[in-house]
């Protein structure tokens, strides 16, 4: 079993800012620290799509420059907004039992605590609407709880979620110093402010 950050991307059509990778359809891209500089770009790009929202006047006019306009929507709003989040797949069927849906993010991945620590219950977006559930010393993960016609389930030790929850941390922290590196090559004059707005779309501490 493994569980991974993803991020939600889509097709790249006429982007030049930096170099991403051409794809032609939407899909998932898992976040770690081996990722390729065009999957990074296509990373940070695709964050800042994620935030194409008009900020408050006291920000200031968005820039009509290319690459102004990128760099204010990860500048200037308060709270971004990653669409993704943690992935968990049986990697010896590919079956698929936690997926993020629509209007998860990935600064929500602490979600998963309530379900270690807390409540014991989380929810991961809609269609499909993935849910994890704690039952005494065990977390129940079903990829749509919605399903009319049955769904993916499976019964983790949560000391063994716990575990790869700590593996997914990880990977996003991985992410995020690698976006740094990135950054300070392909945006030196706003690499830290970069780096720290992707920090805060993932709800991580800033990479050092």
């Amino acid at each position: 079993m493994v569980m991974q950050p993803v991020l939600e991307i889509s097709a790249a059509d006429g982007f030049a800012l930096w170099p991403v990778v051409d794809r032609k359809s939407c899909g998932y891209l898992v976040l770690n620290g081996e990722l390729t500089p065009a999957e990074v770009g296509t990373a940070v790009m695709r964050i800042a799509d994620c935030n194409d929202f008009e900020p408050e006047e006291e920000h200031g006019a968005c820039p009509t420059d290319p690459l102004g306009i990128f760099v204010h929507r990860l500048l200037t709003l308060p709270d971004l907004f990653a669409s993704g989040g943690f992935r968990v797949t049986d990697n010896a069927t590919d079956t698929v039992f936690v997926e993020p849906g629509c209007c998860n993010g990935l600064e929500g991945w602490r979600d998963w605590l309530e379900v270690l620590d807390r409540t014991g219950c989380a929810y991961f977006g809609h269609d499909p609407s993935s849910v994890a559930e704690r039952v005494n010393d065990i977390a129940r993960l079903t990829l749509d709880a919605h399903a009319t016609h049955g769904s993916p389930v499976t019964e983790l030790p949560v000391d063994h979620v716990r575990r790869l929850l700590a593996g997914a941390q990880q990977d996003l922290q991985d992410f995020l110093s690698l976006a740094g590196t990135w950054a300070e090559q392909h945006l030196p004059a706003h690499a830290a402010a970069v780096t720290a707005a992707l920090a805060q779309a993932m709800d991580l501490a800033p990479a050092s």
